[in-house]
């Protein structure tokens, strides 16, 4: 028999009292140390300092001080300074709307006060000397210091026991509290940060270019694993490093987007990078990046989350386009190509000159006759029935355009001398890998891997080229979708409809898709519909089309390219070395496997023992 719960006698509404407001505000401020050290390093930072010192007992709990240099807070503005809402950084609703502070809300320092032990040391240029607030019993009283300011926390959580009881070891909470100073170090170069813990120095990043500040951070590892990525849309610019394939990891830990400073865990910024990663990452591994976007303050709602961590864009979609650009330009650039190759311009792809890359060798030209078109991929996108038919017709197509291609390159007799950066052909290793010598030693290619990224890349050029074009359906897919969907669809008829695609409302509840790409006409159109209604929502449906298409080209490339075990020729093998050293992302292939590497001498002499 179930009991009957009573009902909840009801209670007048009134006002909470001042103390447990402090205490709610400090639930949604201070989770554990670590947010103590994020807030106090960010007030260091606005207040113009160049130097932060931290120090920690017990990994925070039992002691969080943070020293700066800055201008300091005056005599008679530091009991303020600990009242709740009161700040320096914005004084109107204009200024909240723009804010290009770290700080804006005035609550961290009454938040803390309220659950610790509190204590304010500070000297201005013009006084005297320094002084100290308690934040306890309100007194304050002179104190010898440089100018600048010192906030000591003692003892947190001290008046809410319970909350003390979620923390974790000691261990742990210094971990979280050198990554909130971690991450601030990578924003702000130009600043020294040291972190003291039971007396013992542990970590100290000295004022740096930003490359080295990435460098003592993150490791001197990551500058040679990454590309420089410099970007500017309208009024968004995006800098900072992108890490190569070969650094991505097994976890998100090594990911930094920051918004004009503040570092930042976003959707719009997270998806816009990995899918600039989509066609070179192998699997579900994480890349490694950090990104600084610098933006008009006033596009950029920062009062959206209370510890500050998320953001809200006016306009996402461009920003998510900016962001995926820059990673994708920087990453579109071979390594393996000679320095000083300029990437395209946004919505362009072009190819360096011959006379740049340091050779005259003629490239093999896929678009020439008996090469791969994009006409070429109908086949694939007939019916299964038609397709099947023409299996045998395309196996000839693809392994006599890839002979004919190779076939046309002179004899290594003609190559001109010169340092180029795969080196010169030497042998053939078991009709799969190519041996190449280079000025470092020995290089090492997967020669279907990386032929098949050359025809991919040259199908993707061609497809560029057209516009997408549209196939009315005879029955139109219809499907319920969400007040969301439907409004996302009328919102957006312009930007479908350059997608090829055409979603109309077919009742109040129901949208019907009338028209697809041609090129995916075969597929389900109701879930591409969803997909891009879904993604448009968020993001930018281009992503989905063209992921589509990808997969298509990445097909019609693997059937295209030399195969394994068959016999090249020198100049043939030279000319495939010269052509990854131009072509866009060659350094994976279209699964985002690696297509060549590097041997250098001295790991070879470690193989024979040299020089022991």
């Amino acid at each position: 028999m179930n009991a009957v719960l009573s009902p909840t006698p009801r209670r007048p509404i009134r006002e909470l009292p001042d103390e447990l407001i402090s205490q709610i505000a400090a639930g949604e401020v201070v989770e554990r140390p670590a947010s103590v050290v994020r807030e106090l390093v960010d007030n260091a930072l606005d207040a113009g300092a160049t130097q932060v010192t931290v120090r920690l007992l017990a990994g925070g709990v039992r002691l969080i001080s943070v020293e700066d240099d800055g201008v300091g807070i005056p005599r008679d503005e530091l009991p303020s300074a600990l009242k709740r809402h009161a700040t320096s950084k914005i004084a109107s609703l204009a200024d909240l709307e723009s804010v290009g502070t770290m700080g804006f809300r005035g609550e961290a320092l009454a938040a803390i006060s309220s659950i610790a032990e509190l204590s304010l040391l500070s000297r201005t240029e013009g006084q005297s000397s320094a002084f100290l607030l308690d934040g306890r019993t309100g007194e304050l009283r002179p104190a010898a210091r440089a100018v600048g300011t010192t906030v000591e926390v003692k003892e947190l959580f001290f008046a809410t026991p319970a909350r003390r009881k979620f923390l974790k070891t000691d261990a742990t909470e210094l971990a979280h509290c050198i990554e909130a100073v971690r991450r601030h170090a990578l924003a702000r170069p130009d600043v020294g940060f040291a972190i003291w813990h039971e007396g013992k120095l542990v970590e100290q990043w000295r004022t740096a270019t930003r490359e080295q500040r990435l460098a003592d951070v993150l490791g001197a590892e990551l500058l040679e694993l990454s590309v420089a990525v410099a970007y500017s849309a309208g009024t968004i610019r995006v800098t900072g490093r992108a890490g190569i394939p070969d650094a991505a990891r097994s976890r998100a830990d090594q990911q930094f987007a920051y918004v004009n400073g503040r570092f930042v865990r976003d959707k719009v910024l997270t998806h816009a990078a990995r899918s600039a990663y989509e066609d070179v990452l192998h699997g579900q591994r994480q890349p490694v990046y950090a990104l600084y976007v610098e933006i008009d303050p006033a596009r950029v709602d920062v009062n959206v989350h209370p510890t500050k961590i998320e953001v809200r864009f006016r306009d996402s979609r461009e920003v998510h386009q900016a962001v995926r650009h820059a990673v994708e330009y920087a990453l579109a650039a071979p390594r393996a190509g000679a320095a000083g190759v300029v990437p395209p311009a946004p919505g362009l792809r072009q190819e360096a000159p011959s006379s740049q890359m340091g050779w005259s060798q003629p490239r093999i030209d896929f678009g020439a006759a008996g090469g791969h078109r994009v006409s070429d991929l109908a086949v694939l996108w007939q019916p299964d029935s038609v397709r099947a038919g023409h299996a045998e017709d395309f196996a000839s197509l693809s392994t006599g355009s890839a002979q004919s291609e190779l076939a046309q390159v002179p004899s290594q007799a003609t190559l001109p001398e010169g340092d180029w950066p795969l080196g010169r052909a030497i042998a053939q290793l078991q009709g799969i890998y190519i041996l190449a010598e280079n000025s470092q030693g020995l290089v090492i290619v997967d020669m279907h891997a990386a032929h098949e990224r050359i025809v991919y890349e040259r199908l993707k050029r061609q497809m560029d080229d057209r516009a997408i074009a549209s196939q009315p359906l005879l029955i139109p897919g219809t499907f319920a979708a969400t007040p969301q969907e439907i409004a996302t669809a009328e919102a957006n008829v312009e930007t479908l409809r350059t997608l090829g695609l055409e979603i109309t409302p077919f009742s109040p509840r129901t949208l019907a898709v009338r028209a697809v790409p041609t090129t995916l006409a075969q597929g389900d159109a109701v879930e591409l519909a969803r997909s891009v209604l879904a993604e448009l929502a968020q993001h930018d449906a281009s992503t989905v089309i063209q992921r589509a298409q990808n997969e298509l080209l990445g097909t019609m490339a693997c059937h295209g390219a030399v195969r394994a075990n068959r016999k090249l020729t020198e100049g043939e093998m030279n000319a495939l070395l010269r052509q990854m050293e131009e072509t866009e992302r060659s350094d994976q292939c279209n699964h985002g496997r690696p297509t060549w590497r590097q041997l250098a001498m001295h790991e070879l002499d470690r193989l024979f023992l040299r020089g022991r």
